[in-house]
């Protein structure tokens, strides 16, 4: 509440950890679909690494593309198992 002691100082911060490397599959898919597969079988599971890697871990989040979210055909749904 007292004016005179106010002051000012500028605070720089210098960010030592970049992101180097975008999230990447571990290996290449190649996924085919049977033509006597059922409705909501699984077809495939993917997963992801990120070099850049934290020791928490990160949680990959996976979607279909935006002309696809209204196909039936195909689902995307979380396994949580990382």
């Amino acid at each position: 509440g007292n004016p005179e002691k106010i002051s000012e100082a500028n605070v720089y911060i210098q960010v030592l950890d970049v992101n180097d490397h975008a999230p990447e599959f571990p290996k290449h898919y190649e996924t085919f679909v049977c033509e006597n597969a059922v409705s909501g079988q699984l077809i495939q599971n993917v997963s992801a690494v990120d070099q850049d890697d934290s020791a928490e871990g990160h949680h990959f989040y996976f979607s279909l593309a935006q002309e696809a979210i209204n196909d039936s055909h195909f689902t995307v749904k979380d396994n949580q198992g990382g």
